[in-house]
């Protein structure tokens, strides 16, 4: 009988203006056998389908659900084993800031795409 190792859950943090470098990491992560669990990617047409003429990366903020979304987002933090934040050119929005804050506190595993500097807030890879 073939036993199998239980996957890695690895939340994917980030700014919603990365979904789609997100959707790619999410991806290949999951190419190496991780479950990665994140931000959904919204094509550009729901937007426009949503009759949305703005750009469809803030669609939490359109729909007036990014409380709703960031206290999911911490539900997923939960039950994952380690984040990996996206941070494109170093940037770290407040939402991302505070999942970051949440999972130290609970002990994961923070890696990030971009290593950030070591700033007065506390931001580098643990």
């Amino acid at each position: 009988m073939k036993t199998t190792k239980k996957p890695k859950i690895v939340c994917f943090c980030g700014s919603s203006k990365f979904i789609v470098e997100m959707a790619i990491l999410m991806w290949e992560f999951e190419k190496l056998g991780c479950i990665a669990l994140g931000l959904h990617y919204m094509p550009p047409q729901y937007g426009k389908m949503k009759g949305y003429s703005e750009s469809y990366d803030h669609l939490v903020e359109m729909e007036d659900v990014a409380d709703k979304m960031d206290e999911l987002h911490k539900r997923k933090i939960d039950l994952a084993d380690e984040i990996f934040v996206v941070n494109v050119k170093g940037y770290i929005g407040k939402s991302t800031r505070s999942e970051i804050k949440y999972a130290k506190k609970l002990g994961k595993k923070i890696t990030y795409l971009v290593n950030p500097k070591v700033k007065k807030n506390g931001y580098k890879n643990t």
